[in-house]
């Protein structure tokens, strides 16, 4: 087995040679993990963009908190001089849109972008090209499958990405990367193409803590930067059990448990609970909202292109067509209020949980199932997911931790300390 996975290449204080390296870097391993989308000149106008930053900011002192950070970028946000094809077949002229908030606060911060990277289709089910750098037989997640693979092979040092599901999460851990989804509407959906906008949620990867944190005041809206943090000390964490728990494989509850001893002996405490005894009819729930969303936003689309949609993605569009309103408001509000008055009847600082069902499954027509990360979405609550071990053949495995919705400065706070 080889591996791709790297560190991002030495910054130093020579931003064109850090731009030349991570050039090399991208040359060397995008034939084998196809993270990127194909773009001709890429070394020529990152240089040329890196130029531009230099001239503007010649004062080290004072230069913008992402200076020459390089990002990659999910090709359903939209990005001034990219097309936008969203993982898919269909001509990207109707699915032009302009540039949203969150790519023209990474830019006003210094940040450099590397160029798009793949996603499913749509951000549904119909994989890209992408490998795992870890090995490069097997997945690496989706939807945010290029995202995730661009950062832990060190081809940038922030990526952004999308959540419905578990397109953050499940990547992340696939990956062993950090990957962060802040709240429902903490980061802006605008300039991006949505899939259900009822649950849709922003997010990015990072290759370590400090990633995460540095890129949150940025990307998140009205982040309060005095949140300090915390002491560290003991934390209380709620670990689901119960069906939920029985979604995942022999080799992940091992795993997990085993993270559980080790947080226990370290001082904290653990409290099993069962935030989701309904959790078939919340995945229930979740798919059918899904299927009436994506149906919804692609109508004018599909009747169109239907014939350039994938088997899978063409499959939930006509589920959504045909589904019955299930009362899904209902749902996401009752669960978020269920999970935070559990935190704080429980005296909860965080929820533990496994970030996958399995480790990242062998061949790359499949992504791997989000059903550990799909409560969590469906209730909005904040999630990180942290790369905590490898499995005997090399694959990475992670943790998941969430909490309270709105609070998300206090739980990136908490998860640190952690992490």
């Amino acid at each position: 087995m080889i591996s791709f996975a790297a560190p991002l290449p030495e910054m130093g204080d020579d931003l064109m040679a850090f731009v030349n390296a991570l050039c090399d870097r991208i040359e060397a391993v995008e034939p084998y993990i196809h993270a990127l989308l194909p773009e001709e000149g890429r070394r020529a106008r990152l240089l040329a963009d890196a130029a531009r930053l230099l001239s503007t900011y010649p004062n080290a002192g004072v230069r913008p908190p992402l200076f020459g950070v390089p990002v990659g970028v999910k090709d359903l946000y939209h990005v001034a001089g990219f097309k936008t094809r969203a993982g898919s077949r269909l001509p990207p002229e109707p699915l032009t849109g302009a540039e949203g908030p969150v790519v023209r606060r990474l830019k006003d911060a210094g940040a450099l972008i590397i160029g798009k990277t793949v996603t499913t289709e749509f951000a549904y089910f119909s994989p890209g090209p992408t490998c795992n750098p870890h090995n490069i037989t097997h997945t690496p997640g989706g939807s945010s499958s290029g995202s995730a693979a661009a950062v832990a092979a060190g081809e940038c040092a922030l990526a952004l990405g999308t959540q419905t599901i578990g397109s953050v999460s499940r990547p992340a851990a696939y990956c062993g990367v950090f990957g962060f989804k802040p709240s429902f509407g903490r980061m802006s959906v605008q300039g991006v193409i949505p899939f259900s906008p009822r649950v849709d949620q922003m997010g990015y990867f990072a290759p370590d803590m400090a990633g995460i944190l540095g890129a949150a005041p940025v990307m998140c809206d009205k982040w309060n930067t005095e949140t300090p943090l915390p002491a560290v000390r003991p934390l209380v964490l709620g670990v689901p059990q119960g069906k939920y728990m029985a979604q995942a494989d022999d080799t992940v509850l091992a795993f997990f448990k085993a993270q559980c001893e080790r947080l226990s002996d370290l001082g904290h405490k653990l409290i099993p609970c069962d935030p989701f005894p309904d959790i078939t009819r919340i995945n229930a729930i979740h798919r059918t909202l899904n299927a009436l969303d994506l149906a919804k936003v692609h109508a004018a689309w599909f009747a169109k292109y239907e014939a350039l949609y994938s088997p899978q993605t063409r499959a939930l569009i006509l589920e959504g067509q045909t589904a019955d309103d299930t009362g899904a408001d209902q749902s996401i509000a009752g669960l978020r209020a269920r999970m935070d008055g559990m935190m704080e009847s429980l005296g909860l600082d965080l929820w533990l949980a496994p970030a996958t069902t399995t480790p990242a499954p062998e061949g790359l027509s499949a992504t791997g199932s989000p059903l550990m990360n799909l409560p969590f979405t469906h209730a909005g609550i904040p999630t990180l997911a942290v790369p905590a071990g490898k499995t005997t053949s090399g694959l990475p495995l992670g943790l998941q931790l969430a909490g309270c919705f709105g609070r998300d400065e206090d739980f990136l706070s908490l998860a640190a300390s952690l992490a």
